[in-house]
């Protein structure tokens, strides 16, 4: 049984990123975002193209005030607003109003906020000596022309989207979004759609749509190839239709050691390389890590809970790799917080609690579900209403007590 540091480790070094130039495509700017960046974008311009007044106040050369030992200049009758081209220059001991955004004049430097002003007639009498510069944004200051904008492997998000049209770029070049097929596997399952009503036994296919929320969310498209019962030959008809179209199969169900559980045997069938059968985590146990060249294949649990907890420890990562993502993207975040109620595990596996993050003042609270004795079942989706953190309970940890921190994973 592989520790979870070793299937991650195994995962992701099965994935092969995609090629930029191979992989990726343009799209206008409007259509990018949450989408990965497959080139680096290098400004145009320097930022800002100008110096600039970040006040409305007065802009004045600060030298000259040392020639005033009443602190008092000679207003211009010229005012600058944001957006005007501005050709007058500055005498000495003279200031001129300017409004946030407005370019400075020549001979400018300083530019001091009106509040620290008082206007007489045709003078301006400075209430409170700025420093030299201040007020100021100098041209460049932000980025020079020639420079990185926004990196490669960078996820457009709307900071991103701005500077870059900022930049006059209407198009970008972008990762293609991996195609992640899902197979369901189970004579239980049907589908959501079917017309006939459940039967004794039987259950609605959720997992099927619960991945394919979550693939969504990681960037990608999920592929559907609907429920297959436990039939060897249709599955493995099934499983080679989803390695020719996806860049990653995701199984459920079927990888445990029952009877009708298939999938390795097939898989070994049609010439993959399996690297690991089960994890020592819960819930998840059931994982099996296997490749066909250049496609990853990964069977996990069927039980709702565990589908979805292998998702946000292992395949999430995976997916953001083979996108070409940040690798900061390819392992999950975890924070501090202070749990709500008793935590308990056996200790034998790392354990998967879900819950709710909240914040206190700043501090990160973990609330696990209403019932954390009978909730923690991996088959009972509904308790995993609302939950957006996980709580992690390391090999020998069995009990956080209230109030204390425990470890989280942020989903």
């Amino acid at each position: 049984m592989l520790s979870v540091t070793e299937a991650e480790k195994i995962i992701l070094d099965l994935v092969k990123p995609f090629d930029s130039e191979v992989d990726s495509e343009i799209l206008p700017l409007s259509q990018a975002l949450n989408r990965i960046l497959a080139e680096d974008i290098i400004s145009a311009f320097d930022f800002p193209h100008w110096d600039n007044s970040a006040m409305d106040g007065y802009a004045f050369r600060h030298a000259d005030l040392a020639d005033l030992p009443e602190l008092k200049l000679a207003i211009a009758s010229q005012e600058i607003v944001a957006g005007a081209n501005v050709k007058q220059v500055l005498s000495k001991g003279e200031c001129m109003r300017i409004f946030t955004g407005g370019m400075l004049p020549d001979g400018a430097d300083t530019v001091i906020m009106q509040e620290d002003t008082e206007r007489v007639d045709d003078f301006l009498q400075i209430k409170a000596k700025p420093q030299r510069g201040e007020y100021v944004r100098r041209k460049g200051e932000f980025i020079l022309a020639g420079a990185r904008l926004v990196s490669a492997g960078i996820k457009i998000g709307a900071p991103e989207i701005g500077a870059i049209a900022s930049a006059s770029c209407q198009q970008v070049k972008v990762y293609r979004q991996p195609k992640i097929a899902i197979i369901s596997t189970g004579n239980e399952l049907v589908s959501l759609e079917s017309s006939q009503p459940l039967q004794a036994g039987q259950i609605i296919d959720s997992n099927l749509y619960a991945l394919s929320a979550l693939i969504s969310q990681a960037g990608a498209i999920a592929i559907s190839l609907g429920a297959v019962g436990d039939d060897p030959q249709k599955l493995e008809m099934v499983i080679q239709q989803a390695i020719a179209q996806a860049d990653l199969v995701i199984s459920t169900g079927g990888v445990s050691v029952g009877d009708y559980d298939y999938i390795d045997r097939i898989l070994a069938k049609l010439g993959a390389e399996v690297h690991g059968r089960s994890v020592a985590i819960k819930p998840g146990k059931p994982l099996t890590i296997a490749n066909f060249d250049k496609v990853l294949y990964l069977g996990v649990a069927g039980n709702p809970v565990s589908a979805m907890v292998s998702f946000w420890r292992f395949i999430r990562g995976a997916i953001a790799k083979l996108n070409g993502a940040n690798s900061i993207h390819w392992y999950p975040q975890f924070i501090q917080a202070s749990t709500t109620e008793d935590i308990h595990s056996q200790g034998r596996r790392e354990t998967y609690l879900w819950g709710v993050l909240t914040y206190a003042k700043g501090n990160p609270i973990f609330q696990p579900v209403p019932d954390p004795q009978s909730g923690y079942s991996s088959g009972n989706l509904i308790s995993a209403i609302k939950t957006n953190a996980i709580a992690v309970m390391r090999v020998h940890q069995t009990y956080v007590p209230e109030g204390d921190q425990v470890l989280v994973m942020l989903i």
